[in-house]
């Protein structure tokens, strides 16, 4: 109720309406009242517009301190709370000395976190001039910028989060959407329908970048990273007319305004295109996160890649590596590519070689039907005009996005361009590496699944924007500030068994509470809108749902089918009986939401409450309507287990079981995503052991009777065994484990760390090179890449040394020479190797590795190269000799997939 306070609820037929009847639609000037701050209070606008409040408690506790009604009916919203409070109260707060007392110390402790050194500047002093842009379709930072729909925005938000911690030098772009994404109601059916807000910007915490030079005022705190970005604080009485860029789609000029908002030392730079200078259609590219059909999302990923670009550009801000998160992104490399080949007279191959050199492509997606494909008519349309000045034709960029090339109707593939484009190039957990190197595997068909060219990062998340004050009181205590000054601090997080069991389980038992009696307040509400009158009355009336003292399980995602929402419902009786125990109670909670058009995960939705009504389970099992990160965090929070049963493996990672982890919550999942490599016993449980089975519905039938079976004979018995002061000492001892082993390996500072080391810093070294003295190397580069892959047909492997079968033993070295022709390459231009690994049943050689021979002589144009094979392990091995192109600015096999093996 507190966000719509701060929404306009948008309907379009009251406009056609009135058109069509004739009548005349007023001209409307519009204008803003809100209260004025007082010069002493100007630090409330300075806290407001960083939203590191999200996740500081000191800073959040000011504007609680200064209306704490207010705020709860603004959705704990500090910008609406400013336009909403009244003169009198900021008139009383400005004469309150203990209020500006702890206003002056959030505002100073602001400050001086942003004038402080972080760990990237600390450890990487040499590294002054780096700069990142990371670009992405969505954001999840807090509840009241709803520009976020699921995991990939929660994920990207804790990034630019986990990034401002560690001092990252990274500027961040995306898009700001006018309706956000959908609010979730449910009928008394229990279907899904789905109702758009239109966002008052007045209201967020958003401000305009105005054009020109950034005012001398940004740089006032102090700032160098913030400072250097151009994204310093704005003063609130900064004049100017506002920041445009504009791009040309469907043969007509689209202009977009620049919003920014400050997460920390991060900006994160907006566009928006509901300008009076735009078309209706035009206007309505940022109207709706993944709103509409093929046109308005191609035309949203040109305006976020190519309008994006051109936001830096516009701003001064030359970022060395970019950071591509997901296909959506990828037109941002191409707007680059040209930007090079215009500005130092470039042409396609070199400028690309430059930009690719200086981008990684992160992948979410772990089935090739969840990325996007544009039809050629669209492609041409759209990009004709912009690909011509490039010089390309646009059959020429359809190849580029194309699985094959040489078919016409093969569509366009957003992730496919990012693979062509990024060399570096990186999934989110190891096991959804071993799908996407599937997935990638005809690209590089002489190539051993282990050797795609694709790395891994697991995924991690923000600890202090999840971990509830109460155990960040314990932790400050217990475990001493390092927690908080390095959330991947393993050694920080062992003082977990510092503290004492009976503290740690009081103060998760009170999370429990709060969310129990926060999940009967939700329900009210929803009762009171869905049913109404006297059958609203009568519901409410009933007894409340839930026990604060019942162990509790959380199930909240989106609600796609591979993740199996009902798969716990399969043997509705074994669940009934497993709730409904007396002596050992078990709840539920559900939420998530389902995408507009996925008719299967309503159904899911629809099928959950028909059980609860069906079977009497109300006071059991609720669903939260409109899943938000607010509702995510009390959740996570209050949970006593939390529930994943995706069908393995289609889970890219999965962020929200890492959640729980700092609130003593324990996962139950299947071993997919993070879990497959978080999991061991004594941290949580594993549903199945790991199997994937071709027969979905067997595949659901051993995964529910392993999930029930937990459930019956481990988790509710764990529980509720209590000691005789009432004490589940078994499960604290779990809780203790899953905290000290998972909190710090699953942290969003661990995750940005390998980030920065892995691929920020050698990426934006590769593209330094590549672009010194007037691109020099870049142009040298490209040619040499067309020189070798018009040689590599004269490439071959003419004669191996044969030993027979020999038999030896562990330890010892097989010598071997071959011979190779490289026509007209130079031994220095190649690589020659032998690929060796155990042998297959069929006598082919599995997963293996290269070791490289070494060059010994030359004899009419046949060279000679040596080298040994160990022998590791016993059984049956083999190896076979390949050559590779080599150069030391070129990363083999992810940009040149040119392979001659023996034959």
């Amino acid at each position: 109720m507190g966000q719509a306070s701060s929404v306009m609820w948008d309907n379009p037929g009251d406009r056609q309406q009135r058109l069509r009847r004739g009548g005349h639609v007023r001209k409307t000037h519009q204008f803003s009242v809100h209260p004025e701050i007082p010069e002493r209070l100007a630090g409330l606008q300075e806290l407001a517009f960083n939203l590191r409040w999200a996740w500081d408690r000191r800073a959040f506790k000011v504007f609680q301190h200064l209306d704490p009604e207010l705020l709860e009916k603004c959705a704990n919203n500090p910008v609406l709370l400013l336009r909403r409070v009244s003169k009198e109260r900021l008139a009383g707060a400005a004469g309150d000395a203990a209020f500006l007392t702890h206003l002056d110390g959030a505002v100073e402790d602001l400050r001086r976190y942003l004038a402080e050194p972080g760990w990237f500047r600390l450890t990487y002093p040499e590294r002054k001039d780096l700069r990142i842009a990371y670009f992405c379709m969505e954001f999840g930072l807090t509840a009241c910028l709803p520009i976020y729909s699921g995991g990939l925005g929660v994920l990207a938000g804790d990034h630019l989060k986990s990034a401002s911690g560690l001092d990252i030098p990274l500027v961040a772009v995306g898009l700001l959407y006018h309706k956000g994404y959908f609010v979730q109601r449910l009928d008394s059916e229990g279907w899904q329908h789905e109702n758009y807000r239109m966002l008052d910007f007045g209201t967020l915490p958003v401000r305009p970048v105005m054009a020109g030079p950034p005012s001398p005022s940004w740089h006032a705190l102090g700032v160098p990273t913030v400072e250097m970005l151009g994204a310093g604080p704005e003063p609130a009485g900064a004049t100017g007319t506002p920041l445009k860029v504009h791009v040309e789609i469907d043969g007509r000029r689209v202009w977009a305004r620049v919003w920014r908002v400050q997460v920390g030392r991060v900006p994160l730079f907006l566009l928006d295109t509901d300008l009076a200078e735009n078309d209706p259609a035009a206007r309505r590219i940022t109207s709706e996160l993944y709103g509409g059909g093929s046109e308005e999302r191609l035309a949203q990923e040109i305006m976020l890649g190519i309008g994006g670009v051109r936001v830096l550009t516009a701003l001064g801000i030359r970022a060395q590596t970019y950071h591509l998160n997901e296909g959506h992104t990828v037109f941002a490399g191409l707007e680059r590519t040209r930007e090079l080949m215009k500005q130092h007279d470039l042409t396609y191959r070199e400028a690309r070689q430059t930009t690719g050199a200086g981008t990684l492509f992160t992948t979410h997606t772990p089935v090739p039907a969840g990325f996007d494909l544009f039809p050629r008519a669209l492609i041409e349309n759209y990009l004709g005009p912009y690909l011509e000045e490039m010089g390309m034709e646009p059959a020429e960029f359809m190849r580029l996005g194309q699985i094959s090339p040489d078919d016409r109707s093969d569509e366009f593939n957003v992730a496919i361009l990012a693979l062509r484009q990024s060399p570096r190039r990186n999934s989110v957990s190891r096991l959804h590496r071993r799908v996407t190197a599937h997935m990638m595997q005809p690209g590089w068909v002489d190539f051993s699944a282990g050797e795609m060219p694709i790395e891994s990062i697991t995924n991690g998340v923000h600890t202090k924007s999840w971990v509830a004050p109460d155990m960040e009181v314990l932790f400050d205590h217990y475990l001493g500030p390092r927690w908080r000054e390095d959330t991947s601090s393993a050694d920080a997080w062992q003082r977990v068994e510092r503290i004492p069991d009976l503290e740690l389980w009081r103060t998760h038992s009170r999370l429990r509470e709060r969310l129990v009696a926060y999940v009967r307040e939700q329900t009210e509400l929803q009762t009171k809108e869905r049913l109404g009158g006297a059958r609203g009355a009568q519901a409410r009336a009933a007894a409340p749902p839930l026990r604060s003292d019942a162990l509790t399980i959380g199930f909240a995602r989106r609600f796609a089918t591979y993740k199996r929402a009902t798969l716990l419902f399969r043997d509705v009786q074994r669940l009934k009986a497993i709730l409904t125990d007396e002596a050992k109670p078990v709840q539920l909670v559900v939420a998530g939401k389902a995408h507009p058009r996925d008719g299967a995960g309503k159904d899911f939705i629809r099928e959950i409450l028909d059980v609860v009504q069906r079977e009497g389970l109300g006071a059991h099992l609720v669903f939260i309507e409109d899943y938000d990160l607010d509702k995510a965090a009390m959740l996570v929070q209050g949970v006593d287990v939390w529930l994943n049963n995706p069908r393995r493996p289609f889970e890219a990672c999965g962020t929200s079981g890492m959640k729980v982890v700092p609130n003593g919550g324990l996962n139950l999942s299947v071993l997919d995503g993070w879990w497959a490599e978080a999991y061991r016993p004594g941290v949580g449980w594993a549903i199945g052991d790991g199997q994937e089975f071709a027969h979905h519905d067997y595949q659901d039938q051993v995964d529910a009777e392993s999930l029930y079976t937990l459930l019956e004979r481990e988790v509710v018995p764990l529980f509720y065994d209590r000691d005789v002061d009432g004490v589940p000492r078994g499960w604290i001892s779990m809780m203790k484990d899953s905290i000290k082993i998972l909190a710090p390996a699953f942290s969003g500072h661990r995750m940005v760390k390998q980030y920065a080391e892995r691929y920020y810093i050698p990426a934006g070294d590769h593209y330094e090179r590549l672009a010194a003295n007037g691109f020099a190397r870049a142009r040298e580069l490209a040619a040499w890449k067309e020189r070798v892959r018009q040689a590599w047909s004269q490439v071959k492997v003419t004669w191996v040394e044969d030993h027979g079968s020999p038999d030896v033993a562990v330890g010892e070295d097989i010598p071997v020479a071959a011979k190779v022709t490289l026509g007209v390459l130079d031994p220095g231009e190649v690589i020659v190797q032998a690929f060796y690994s155990r042998l297959r049943p069929d006598g082919e050689l599995s997963n293996g590795r290269g070791i490289d021979l070494e060059w010994v002589s030359s004899d009419n144009g046949e060279h000679l190269f040596k080298g040994v094979v160990p022998s590791r392990a016993s059984g049956l091995h083999g190896y076979s000799i390949r050559v590779l192109p080599w150069h030391e600015d070129v990363l083999v096999p992810n940009e040149m997939a040119l392979v001659a093996w023996e034959e």
